[in-house]
């Protein structure tokens, strides 16, 4: 019997031996802890979306410059080395750096598979598609007419005219063009944000309670998108996004879904790009051109009223929160006083301002 009880884990063997106990940690430094570990992940989110806008100026600049003599390098050369650069410059690098810093490389190390696993009810979450979708447009829609009504009341202020005007999608007139944006809208874009945002991200900050996990990745998420029309609009996917995330554990639905909304937006441009093509003179293009306008009108409606019908079982819904002893709005204003985030927020409202800091110090 002595010997089948030396084998026993030391939690078991305690049960018989009295001298044997485990110290009990004491709670208040368990939340000191804590706190200290939350305060190191909100300066390393910060530091990563710094390293993130730093990267991303350059190689917007490299981007315009290439422009310049795309005529010499012809239309499939230079966009395919635009594409490679923005690639490189604004998803590689502070993709990689912010897996350094969170040591994702070791904690991630084996689990990819696991991450990318096919969930068992996908069809069901496939299914939040509309209602993602209308949530996201519905308040784009919002956001553009109160952009709107602000921008009569300031008419006559060039710089405010000019912020204020709603978000144009870049067309293009070249075949080469219009697949390079559907590559980087429908693949790049959402397999390289997943894996950042609701990857990397989302796990760090998931230890400190879900709900926060969601909203902060999903506010990072907006800020990523340097517009003031998107940011509201990509806040609002990101948080639906977050949602899908964590009721399904799966990185493989929510990179499916982001490009499932991405594809519309390159459907438009598709159409746009080919009406630039043919001057607006082919009826063809112009006919599916606006009965693809009218089923995307219609997938809002659908999806804002599927969405309005699921609030009153969101707002039923708890999420995980395993660190009670600080709550939700402290947690959010500890995130926004971190030095690295408060440098971040600069970067995003020079975004936002499209360039103001950056004209205001050039001066």
């Amino acid at each position: 019997m002595e010997k089948y009880e030396n084998a026993l884990p030391p939690e078991v063997n305690s049960e018989h031996n009295e001298n044997t106990e485990m110290p009990e940690r004491n709670s208040e430094e368990d939340d000191a802890s804590k706190l200290r570990g939350y305060k190191i992940v909100c300066a390393k989110l910060g530091l990563s979306m710094c390293v993130y806008f730093i990267f991303r100026l350059p190689g917007g600049l490299i981007v315009l410059q290439l422009s310049k003599v795309s005529e010499q390098l012809g239309d499939s050369l230079y966009n395919l080395i635009s594409t490679a650069i923005i690639i490189v410059m604004v998803y590689v690098i502070p993709l990689l750096f912010t897996a350094l810093i969170f040591s994702s490389f070791s904690n991630y190390k084996g689990k990819y598979r696991e991450m990318y696993k096919k969930p068992k009810r996908l069809a069901r979450a496939l299914g939040t598609f509309p209602a993602m979708y209308g949530l996201g447009y519905g308040i784009a829609l919002l956001t553009t007419i109160v952009m709107y009504i602000i921008s009569v009341n300031v008419s006559g202020h060039s710089y405010l005219d000019e912020l204020l005007r709603p978000t144009t999608m870049e067309s293009t007139t070249s075949v080469a063009g219009i697949l390079t944006l559907v590559f980087l809208l429908v693949v790049i874009a959402p397999v390289f944000e997943e894996i950042w945002v609701r990857g990397i991200m989302y796990d760090a900050l998931k230890p400190y309670g879900t709900g926060m996990a969601i909203i902060i990745s999903s506010i990072i998420f907006g800020f990523m998108h340097g517009s003031l029309y998107m940011f509201f609009y990509t806040t609002a996917l990101g948080f639906a996004l977050g949602y899908v995330r964590y009721a399904t554990d799966s990185l493989f639905t929510v990179t499916i879904l982001h490009a499932m909304v991405n594809s519309v937006a390159a459907g438009i441009l598709v159409f746009i790009s080919l009406e630039q093509m043919t001057n607006g003179e082919n009826r063809v293009v112009n006919t599916f051109y606006w009965v693809y306008i009218i089923a995307v009108l219609a997938l809002i409606i659908i999806g804002v009223v599927v969405f309005l019908s699921k609030i009153r079982k969101i707002r039923k819904y708890k999420f995980e929160n395993p660190w009670m002893a600080i709550g939700p709005w402290k947690k959010t204003a500890l995130f926004f006083v971190s030095v690295p985030v408060i440098l971040m927020l600069v970067f995003v409202f020079n975004e936002l301002s499209q360039g103001l800091l950056v004209g205001l110090f050039l001066r």
